[in-house]
């Protein structure tokens, strides 16, 4: 009888590349380069390397300066001499298709930017249709800028009938360039019908949400991985898919939530990241319409992250292109269980920062800055959670009044 031995499939490696600039010193860079190596994760690749470059700016030809890229090719080859591939290399910034090229042609090896990186998650956790139509639709948005990249194995085909290369070769005047504009046209055709498929999935869903009766809508807004499923679940006690991954949810899910004799509706989306193209937000811009037609948003932070008030900040620059800046807010600073700090010596003149800041103090200093609107809780362990179920009833309730100061007998008191 034969033994059948199953293989170990080997996760990708790949090496990250990010930039020092006067605008992002050596602190933020390494901190978006964890959040890189947690997209990575994420998408199933094992990060082995990193590197950085201090530069005024990125090159528009290769990223990274000539050095640098020298180094990173010798690095592929000395790994390879050791048995060990290197599968990828992911830039921290979205690169043109000029810089693309020049790299591969450069390392020989797989080249994807964070924006490719995101989208390939995005493609591995859509469910729904709607989901799947709007990650086909930003992939197309990122493909056609980079067309001309998909065609370089025709440039010796290049120079027009008769021209005999040299300076006529230049505007790939052939069949490279017939090609090229025919893929650019079914592209084009393909984005829109995918706008015309995503224009009737919202038509069908403003039918459902107007056919939700008088119910005070809630959002979970926030972060990419603060939490907001686990609280949803706890909230609604339903199973919504939670993780300790980047975009574990990317569809939005809409519960119904009770708390005494108030019922409402708490929807839990697509959480926030750095360093997004606009592309990208547009295309996922139905899935956040619960976020527009909200009454109240609960903004979840990762209290535990060391640069939460960035996140802050990214999730509050979103909101207001969404133009849900100005919609009532509580922030729920999630995770108390996971914050650490190193304690001050007494005898230090040095300024107090983050790193050594009690929990204590970022209560008392939020608390003071939000009043009513802030609280802070563990939905993991589930503590301060009577507290938040309280202040959220009390929130809902005055909404529900405010907007149908007609329809209260619906919610009579129990006796």
């Amino acid at each position: 009888m034969k033994e059948f031995v199953i293989s170990e499939v080997k996760a990708e490696t790949a090496i990250l590349v990010g930039l020092v600039t006067k605008t992002q010193d050596e602190n933020k860079t390494k901190e978006y380069l964890d959040e890189l190596e947690f997209l990575a994760d994420t998408a199933g690749a094992v990060t082995v390397k990193r590197f950085t470059q201090k530069v005024d700016g990125p090159n528009s030809v290769s990223y990274v300066g000539k050095g640098k890229l020298e180094e990173i090719k010798q690095y592929i080859k000395d790994e390879e001499d050791n048995e060990r591939e290197i599968g990828m290399v992911i830039f921290d910034d979205e690169l043109s298709a000029k810089q693309i090229r020049n790299i591969e042609q450069e390392l020989q090896v797989k080249i994807l930017d964070r924006t490719s990186l995101i989208l390939d998650i995005f493609a591995m956790r859509a469910q729904t249709a709607n989901a799947k139509t709007q990650v086909e639709l930003a992939q197309y948005r990122y493909m056609l800028p980079r067309l001309q990249r998909l065609w370089t194995h025709l440039e010796r085909q290049g120079g027009g009938s008769g021209s005999g290369g040299g300076k006529g070769s230049v505007g790939l005047r052939g069949p490279g360039e017939t090609q090229l504009e025919m893929d650019r046209r079914i592209i084009l055709q393909r984005m829109s019908l995918l706008k015309q498929r995503l224009a009737e999935i919202d038509k069908q869903k403003t039918t459902q949400r107007k056919n939700r009766g008088r119910m005070i809508r809630v959002a979970l807004v926030g972060y990419t991985n603060v939490g907001k499923s686990t609280i949803m679940n706890l909230l609604a006690k339903s199973e919504v898919f939670a993780e300790d991954k980047l975009f574990a949810t990317l569809d939005t899910t809409v519960r119904k939530v009770v708390i005494e004799n108030l019922p409402f509706l708490l929807a839990d989306t697509v959480g926030f990241i750095r360093k997004l193209p606009t592309d990208l937000v547009d295309s996922f811009k139905s899935t956040l319409d619960e976020v527009r037609e909200a009454d109240l948003l609960l903004h979840v932070v990762d209290i535990s992250h060391p640069d939460f008030e960035e996140q802050i900040e990214v999730v509050n620059q979103t909101l207001k292109e969404l133009g849900c800046a100005d919609k009532p807010s509580m922030i729920i600073f999630n995770k108390i269980d996971n914050y650490t700090w190193v304690e001050k010596e007494s005898d230090d003149l040095t300024p107090m920062t983050k790193e050594n800041k009690t929990l204590e103090d970022l209560q008392k200093t939020w608390m003071a800055r939000l009043n009513e609107n802030c609280l802070f809780i563990s939905a993991k362990q589930k503590d301060n959670i009577d507290e938040f179920r309280e202040v959220l009833y009390k929130k809902v309730r005055e909404l529900h009044v405010q907007k149908y100061p007609y329809n209260d007998f619906l919610y009579p008191t129990e006796e």
